[in-house]
């Protein structure tokens, strides 16, 4: 018992050290790792070929159980396909449409104003279909978990043996950096998994960053474009702020030159 208290404390410490936050033996879960993001810099973008490396591993590995419906087929044009490719990965999706003359609903193949159809018809066949846990829309996900990014990187690379004197029921596994430790969700990755297109090694730390990247654009696909408008935006701010000086200047200067002769 003495051992497993020795090695949960020296994990909280790396942890804290990591992301320079503070843990406490109190608290249900370790801090998040932050293994190194290129599109958090004020001028950084996003790296898309991890993004569409990420892409691959949602369609191969997450996809089964988790949705993406807040992203169409559309939005992945000129990120991770080109038109023709989004258009054929459409059509290998069958799409319920209708009703039809008849009233009734249809299948029919997917178009690139759809949206990314989920595994489940609904949350009830969801939870049918694994034991009673919801896997949750991934659209969103890097804004609804606190840590973002780096808790997805993190829940995806973190699972390990449950330390002695931790007792999981049947059909959780142990994942420290999930709250309360116990998950519904098995361990997903492992170490050549996925074949890419690109070459790169598909190493579990790997695909778990290229999928948390491509997470990270699904919430926030204005991203690289808002940093361009804030660039523009203090641009124009820095030349009007020139031209304004020079005009104080130019305007106020026979009033600050001026001399006052009193006349009795």
């Amino acid at each position: 018992m003495l051992t497993a208290i020795r090695r949960s404390a020296g994990v909280l410490g790396a942890a804290a050290a990591t992301t320079g936050g503070v843990a406490f033996a109190s608290d249900d879960h370790i801090p998040s790792l932050n293994p190194g993001w290129t599109h958090n810099g004020f001028f950084s973008s996003y790296d898309y070929k991890a993004v569409r490396r990420g892409f691959q591993v949602y369609k191969e590995v997450c996809s089964s159980c988790h949705s993406l419906e807040r992203i169409a087929f559309r939005n992945l044009v000129g990120v991770c396909f080109t038109e023709d490719q989004a258009k054929k990965l459409a059509e290998s999706y069958e799409i319920v449409d209708g009703p039809n003359d008849e009233g009734e609903m249809f299948e029919r193949p997917g178009k690139l104003s759809d949206y990314i159809p989920g595994p489940h018809a609904n949350e009830e066949a969801a939870r049918a279909a694994n034991n009673g846990a919801y896997p949750p829309d991934l659209s969103l996900i890097t804004k609804a978990r606190p840590g973002g990014v780096d808790y997805i990187f993190s829940l995806l690379t973190g699972y390990v043996e449950a330390p002695e004197g931790k007792t999981m029921l049947s059909g959780l596994h142990y994942n420290p950096y999930f709250p309360g430790g116990a998950i519904a969700m098995p361990k997903q990755l492992m170490d050549g998994q996925v074949e890419y297109e690109d070459g790169t090694p598909a190493t579990e730390s790997q695909m778990a960053k290229d999928v948390a990247t491509f997470l990270a654009w699904c919430a926030e696909p204005e991203h690289d474009e808002r940093k361009k408008a804030g660039v523009r935006i203090l641009a124009a701010l820095f030349v009007a702020f020139l031209i304004t000086g020079y005009y104080k200047r130019f305007r106020y200067s026979p009033l600050k030159t001026r001399q006052i002769t009193y006349v009795k």
